[in-house]
């Protein structure tokens, strides 16, 4: 019986994921299935997984990182400290009854691919677009490598982030001089809304910082774009996307 695995999300033509896995499934004989799941509401998630009885593990995108926690059995103290799950591993009992555990491989997956960016952490501070669950994700990754960040919101309110929350108004000269590092987390500039970018001072950048963005379809972004016009150094979400498909995989794996 092949296995099936897949992507939970609202709108996914712009994934990669399916493509990623099929290519992998192939080239290394793998007998499974990935498929793109849109769900208009996260709700659906129950009835979903009793339809595929030999679904054994998902990928989850936005809007769903976060929402999707009160659908699931337990979490892995990775994910439990987020407060976000880009995957879920899903146990069967002798009956078929699922048991759905909740996993964040987002975190490791960009902060492997941030520390080949960057090379040294020491002494930078990040300025990061967003407060969502792959904000979560990103806010893990710099506190493991003690790299003091900032969250810009529409909504500036407290949320589960290692460091302080400000507005776009207040984002200014001194704040973009103060932080070398810019993360997108925001999913602003996906195809096919290519023009949307997160509302910044892009014109106080400097070739001093360095910008990485969490979107990888278009490859080149428009936030990437104003940032490199500024001369910034810039990178974007594919490794991480690479990253976490894999450590997913190895969950899977050991389920």
């Amino acid at each position: 019986m092949v296995s099936l695995y897949g992507l939970v999300g609202r709108k996914l033509s712009h994934s990669f994921s399916r493509t990623y896995f099929t290519d992998k499934f192939r080239e290394e004989a793998i007998e499974a299935e990935y498929k793109l799941f849109e769900l208009e509401e996260i709700s659906g998630l129950p009835d979903l997984i009793s339809s595929y009885p030999t679904l054994k593990g998902l990928n989850v995108t936005v809007p769903y990182k976060e929402y999707v926690i009160d659908y699931l059995d337990a979490l892995s103290d990775t994910a439990k400290a987020i407060g976000a799950v880009n995957t879920i591993l899903i146990e069967r009992d002798v009956h078929g009854h699922p048991f759905l555990i909740g996993h964040n491989t987002d975190a490791e997956g960009f902060r492997r691919s941030l520390l080949g960016f960057i090379g040294s952490c020491a002494g930078i501070k990040a300025l990061v677009t967003g407060t969502g669950g792959a904000a979560k994700a990103v806010s893990y990754a710099l506190a493991k490598e003690r790299i003091e960040a900032t969250f810009v919101s529409r909504v500036p309110t407290e949320k589960n982030l290692t460091g302080c929350v400000i507005g776009y108004e207040d984002c200014g000269q001194e704040i973009i001089s103060d932080h070398h590092l810019i993360i997108n987390t925001t999913p602003l500039g996906t195809f096919p809304d290519t023009t949307s970018k997160a509302p910044l001072s892009y014109h106080f950048l400097t070739p001093e910082h360095k910008a990485f963005d969490l979107v990888y379809n278009p490859a080149v972004t428009a936030f990437m774009k104003a940032c490199a016009e500024r001369g910034c150094g810039v990178k974007n979400g594919l490794e991480m996307l690479y990253n976490q498909a894999e450590l997913s995989w190895q969950i899977w794996q050991m389920g």
